[in-house]
């Protein structure tokens, strides 16, 4: 059994495994998976619940904070942390004992084995990421191994010149060759180019006194000069260089051993490895002895094709350039990272995606594929690192796959509410992910007063939100969903192919330009960044994922190396536009569908050998095989113009997973098959109600509704069409067997005979203030001028009479605190500001107690909660506690002076979306009625 399994998974099959007992025992008949399932699903493992990254400003963590912290995300419903240590927010003050540790300190390394064993005593998990701020790096790096850069230089050259200076060097640079050409080709182009060598006195020799417009440029293995962003105090320092396996070694030594000291009686779960944003690292310092031995041929030569058109060789030279990029970040960087997380027995979780230019192959170098979301309603329909994530986590057989989630929710900090944080996670789950690392939670001080500290662009999840109460009901709600996609395999029917190769033809190095020969001031940097998932938006276009989705079908991703080493298991593979394609990959394909895979390209057909060498003998081939498979009079293959049409295309051979009978742009699924059933995500993403039904492949005797707010478990009445009211941002659980299992009818909606408005005269006492208020009529409290800026909780009372008559057998009773209110859905969206586009009628979350007892809590919609069983003939007492955001209270404040801050320590943040606030609504918006029914 692979470690990562029994890790992740253990604690799933042993609840599995005793479930399926017990029914045995019982029934004295051997049960079914779904059987063990059900009961499982009522109340799933702790491993499945959501997580929170942790920030330690500073870091300044003392012990009973810590401890506190770790009991209230225990009490909220978290299952663990990720401990990741930041920039300081405060200056150290000796008058009342204030101070910044610094990063890797003895002080420190006890707070992280204090914190570590708090939280095993709590049964949290714990991992620990393995640097301070991001990427890896800090002051245990040497110039020698920061991040690489190929410098490239551009001088012009005056009229009549023999000869030009060098540019300067600084300590880790070296100068690599130098190319004449005329400036008459412009900018963009290098073809033509003359290589120099001469250089005498510190000046370049030209060939011939310059007659026309002429420049010079020159190549430097040099590097970024990088910092590592937001770091603690004591991590400062370069990036490390992840082409370069000294530097990873170095930093594992320096950090990795260190904090694993934290960790003597048991190892973390995991170590983190974040977002690679090596921004603009593209060299090393043996670059051009591994070119020569991987790609045959030496890359000097061709060094201008790497910034402008250096002729038809071009795109086949940055191709090849890319590629080893890539490879050396695989054998360099990620498989000795994965190493050391073995050797030290613990996982490496990774979002193995950005800069340098990693693939979804080099996924296999981690035990815990990770991605994290565009912070967009469209990001479940586009090309995403959520999906990429899992799509690794699919194709390498890992079964728990992360998101780090809610990064720019509903953005400032504080802005989001319960409803913003369930809609942006249905659209990881729609994904594929089963794992939510939550974005995040600040460590904060009681000096730091309210709402507390929080992280500069992110959202903060602790228990300083008002609202926090429905905490607990939230991370149910996300455990269960998260625990059911752990189950069985995913069927997904259709592959897309990542256009790798052509990725790596459109790399292009930075290329500045110098005014004059004698002068360096003012330089104007172009060029792109070399990152492969960065490359997906261009390359895979607009439409060929939607199109996908809404024919009834999902997908992942896969590249050429993993079908060159393991094939195609998808009924379906998209070539999405693709020029370059490997001979070797290209025959793979084929193979396959000769065997009768469905193979369908769109916009033109691969015609291209990705490398330099060979090329044009194997493009032959890779045309010839285009033309048998797309255009023989018995084509193997399916070729269209119309990306937009592939959804389409795919229902002439495979039938859809899902039909809806409308809005399938808005209504998502994901879709899991169980050993002895099928079970499927369902998800409204969008702010209106669907009326719709639905058909599914399966054709399973029994279908059932598990509610993932409640665990209860319903039956469907006819799983070959199944009726669906979806409310905003609504999602369902639908599972398929031939095992039924007990025979509970579905919930019908309540048809409501009398209607009682209770809006007015309500007692209120808002907490932290002496005094309660009466209420006339129920409306926003910040409206009232003492009470805008209020954050917190307010308590609303009030006492109602039913009569026998509404309390007769088989009456049902809700309190409606009304319909949501629709917000305009801005065209375009904001690329950074991810939110539920629709506001509550109870602002933001309401807990109900009815006679003194919980009824429960209201967040979403419908915004009604049932409280029959809690009420009595005559008075009642109804006492419900409303929670707003900390908004109000941060918008009537001035914001936080960092000048003195950034003085000591340098500007390490700038806070995001604080310049404009306002205070929200909030409270009971009216009106509020108790509906007596029946179902």
């Amino acid at each position: 059994m692979p470690r990562l399994f029994r890790a992740a998974g253990l604690a799933s099959l042993a609840v599995l495994l005793i479930t399926v007992v017990l029914t045995t025992m019982c029934h004295g008949q051997p049960a079914s998976e779904i059987a063990g399932l059900r009961q499982a699903f009522a109340h799933p493992p702790d491993n499945t619940r959501i997580m929170m990254r942790w920030w330690w400003f500073g870091p300044a963590v003392a012990k009973p904070e810590l401890r506190r912290e770790l009991e209230q995300m225990k009490a909220a419903g978290i299952g663990g942390v990720e401990i990741a240590t930041l920039y300081p927010l405060a200056l150290d003050d000796p008058s009342t004992g204030f101070h910044n540790q610094s990063y890797l300190s003895d002080e420190y390394i006890e707070a992280l084995r204090f914190a570590a064993s708090e939280a095993r005593r709590l049964g949290l998990r714990v991992d620990v990421t393995l640097c301070s701020g991001w990427p890896f790096g800090g002051p245990h790096i040497p110039v020698t191994e920061a991040a690489g850069e190929l410098r490239v230089d551009t001088v012009a050259v005056t009229r009549g010149a023999a000869s030009v200076p060098v540019p300067s060097m600084s300590s880790g640079e070296s100068l690599i060759a130098a190319f004449w050409y005329s400036s008459y080709q412009g900018a963009e182009s290098s073809s033509g180019a003359t290589r120099l060598s001469s250089v005498e006195n510190g000046r370049l020799q030209l060939p011939t006194e310059s007659e026309g417009e002429h420049e010079v440029i020159f190549f430097f293995a040099s590097r970024t000069g990088m910092m590592v962003k937001r770091p603690a105090v004591g991590a400062e320092g370069f990036v490390l260089d992840h082409y370069d396996q000294r530097a990873i070694e170095t930093h594992l030594h320096a950090v990795g051993d260190r904090l694993m000291s934290a960790f003597i009686e048991q190892p973390p779960y995991a170590v983190f490895s974040d977002s690679l944003e090596d921004y603009g690292s593209n060299w090393t310092a043996d670059l051009l002895v591994e070119f020569q031995h991987r790609r045959g041929y030496d890359l000097t030569p061709y060094l201008p094709a790497l910034v402008g058109d250096a002729g038809p060789e071009t795109a086949a030279v940055r191709h090849d350039w890319g590629r080893t990029l890539t490879e050396l970040a695989n054998e360099r960087f990620m498989e000795p990272t994965h190493a050391w997380a073995q050797k030290n027995h613990t996982l490496l979780r990774s979002q193995t995606y950005g800069f340098p230019p990693v693939t979804l192959s080099s996924n296999e170098y981690e035990d815990l594929p990770e991605g994290e979301g565009k912070a967009t309603l469209q990001m479940w329909r586009q090309f995403s690192d959520t999906r990429w994530a899992a799509s690794a986590g699919h194709l390498f057989g890992h079964p728990v796959i992360s998101s780090e989630a809610w990064t720019w929710l509903h953005s400032p900090a504080f802005r989001a509410t319960p409803l913003d944080m369930k809609a942006e996670a249905d659209l990881h789950f729609l994904q594929g992910i089963n794992q939510l690392i939550g974005h995040g939670w600040p460590y904060s001080p009681d000096s730091a007063g309210e709402p507390g500290w929080r992280m500069y662009a992110a959202g903060a999840f602790n228990s300083h939100n008002p609202w926090a109460f429905v905490m607990p009901d939230l991370a149910s709600y996300l455990q269960r969903v998260s625990f059911v996609l752990r189950q069985g395999e995913p069927a997904n029917d259709v592959a897309l192919l990542l256009p790798n190769d052509d990725a790596w033809s459109s790399f292009k190095a930075n290329r500045r330009q110098f005014h004059s020969a004698t002068s360096a001031a003012g330089f104007d940097e172009s060029g792109v960044n070399v990152s492969i998932d960065e490359s997906m938006g261009a390359l895979l276009g607009s439409s060929v994922i939607s199109s996908v989705l809404d024919a009834g079908f999902n997908l992942d991703f896969i590249d050429g190396d993993f079908i060159d080493k393991a094939g195609i298991n998808y009924k379906v593979l998209i070539l999405p536009g693709i020029d370059r394609l490997p001979l070797t990959t290209y025959k793979k394909i084929e193979e396959y569908a000769r065997r009768g895979g469905i193979v369908i390209a769109t916009r033109r057909l691969p015609a291209t050998a990705p490398g330099f060498l060979n090329a044009a003998s194997e493009s032959a081939e890779i045309q010839q095989l285009s033309q048998q498979l797309f255009q023989s009079a018995d084509p193997m293959a399916h070729f269209t113009l119309i990306e937009n049409s592939v959804g389409h295309d795919i229902t002439n051979y495979l039938k859809p997973d899902v039909v809806l009978s409308a809005n399938q742009s808005e209504i998502g699924f994901i879709h899991r098959k169980l050993p002895d059933g099928d079970l499927y995500f369902i998800a409204n993403t969008s702010n209106r109600s669907h009326h719709v039904t639905a058909s599914f492949r399966s054709v399973a005797k029994n279908a059932e509704w598990w509610d993932a707010y409640t665990g209860e478990i319903a039956s469907i009445a006819n799983p070959d069409l199944v009726d669906m009211d979806l409310q905003p941002y609504e999602s369902r659980l639908i599972v398929f067997s031939d095992h039924p299992g007990e025979r509970r009818p579905g919930h019908k909606p309540m048809v409501a005979t009398r209607s009682i408005d209770i809006s007015t005269d309500w007692e209120v006492v808002f907490e932290g203030m002496p005094h309660s208020t009466h209420l006339s009529n129920l409306g926003s409290w910040s409206d009232e001028g003492s009470r805008k800026y209020y954050s917190g909780v307010a308590t609303y009372d009030k006492k109602i009479t039913l009569s026998p008559e509404d309390l007769r057998p088989g009456a049902q009773i809700q309190i409606d605190f009304g319909n949501g209110v629709e917000v305009p859905v801005p065209a375009p969206l904001p690329p950074q500001n991810m939110r539920a586009y629709l506001e509550s009628p109870v602002r933001e979350a309401a807990e109900v107690y009815v006679n003194g007892v919980r009824a429960g809590v209201v967040w979403h919609p419908p915004y009604r909660l049932a409280i029959t069983p809690l009420l009595k003939s005559g008075e009642n007492d109804l006492r419900i506690l409303v929670g707003n955001t900390a908004i109000n209270e941060l918008s009537g404040r001035s914001l936080p002076d960092y000048r003195l801050l950034n003085a000591r320590y340098g500007v390490r943040f700038i806070p995001q979306g604080m310049e404009n606030l306002q205070p929200l609504p909030s409270g009971m918006l009216g009106p509020v009625r108790i509906l007596v029914g029946r179902q």
